[in-house]
């Protein structure tokens, strides 16, 4: 799907308890993938599968927390597969690396080693700004891993829906002004939702919500205490320096 990627860093995430070669320009991993993988509630010996893997920081953070998961790195650019196979590699994380589109049939699926019903929780950052509001970058691998077509939230959940096994958790990261549509998209075989706003600053509207949802789960959905990136100073805030840092989970991670 992109070019062979001829420049890399090597960047340090979980306050260096993560090394990740990830490419000098285009897509590239922050802060949302350690807040996703701090918000995945994973145990030892289950079955963990990160849609839209990149070179694997949300997933390798959390293999890296909880040790004795089975992980899987889906990802449809070869050149960021490749890195996040290094990547594994380079940690001492066993992983299975499918290159693989999220969107692709379940016939794909099982070929890639990825059959229905064999995932015990999946997390995902779907590529999520409006392609009608959000100017796309020149960089083909940036624009698809960051905007979204009319059908990607609903394609992502449903692929996730068919891969996790009944009660399996789905834990995804996505834009809090499109709240509303990965409700909608979660409405169709998952309950027992848990929202936690996340704010850039203390004195603006949220940025981003984690959801964390039960595949035929039941229980009424949840709006937990938001968090704020910043303090009101706009100074970051201690609890977040510690959750980046690899220190502490999100509520979302705790039963």
């Amino acid at each position: 799907m992109s070019d062979v990627i001829l420049e890399h860093t090597e960047d340090a995430f979980l306050g260096g308890q993560l090394k990740l070669r990830q490419p000098k320009t285009g897509h590239r991993a922050g802060h949302d993938a350690v807040l996703l993988a701090a918000s995945c509630r994973a145990r030892a010996g289950e079955r963990v599968v990160e849609f839209g893997a990149g070179v694997g920081a949300a997933g390798l953070a959390v293999a890296k927390r909880v040790g004795g998961i089975e992980l899987a790195l889906v990802e449809i650019d070869p050149a960021l597969a490749a890195l996040a196979r290094d990547n594994a590699s380079a940690n001492g994380i066993p992983a299975q690396i499918c290159v693989l589109d999220v969107a692709a049939s379940a016939q794909a699926f099982v070929a890639a080693g990825l059959p229905p019903d064999s995932a015990d929780l999946v997390l995902m950052n779907p590529p999520f700004n409006d392609a009608a509001r959000h100017r796309a970058s020149p960089d083909l691998a940036r624009a698809s891993a960051h905007v979204a077509q009319p059908a990607t939230l609903t394609q992502w959940i449903a692929a996730a829906r068919r891969t996790l096994k009944s009660g399996g958790v789905l834990t995804l990261i996505w834009r809090a002004d499109g709240l509303y549509e990965a409700l909608a998209a979660l409405d169709h075989g998952f309950g027992s939702l848990a929202v936690l706003p996340v704010h850039g600053d203390a004195n603006k509207p949220a940025i981003r919500i984690l959801v964390r949802a039960l595949k035929g789960g039941r229980a009424p959905t949840q709006i937990l205490p938001a968090l704020m990136l910043n303090g009101t100073s706009a100074s970051p805030d201690q609890e977040v320096a510690e959750i980046l840092a690899g220190r502490k989970v999100l509520p979302l991670a705790i039963p």
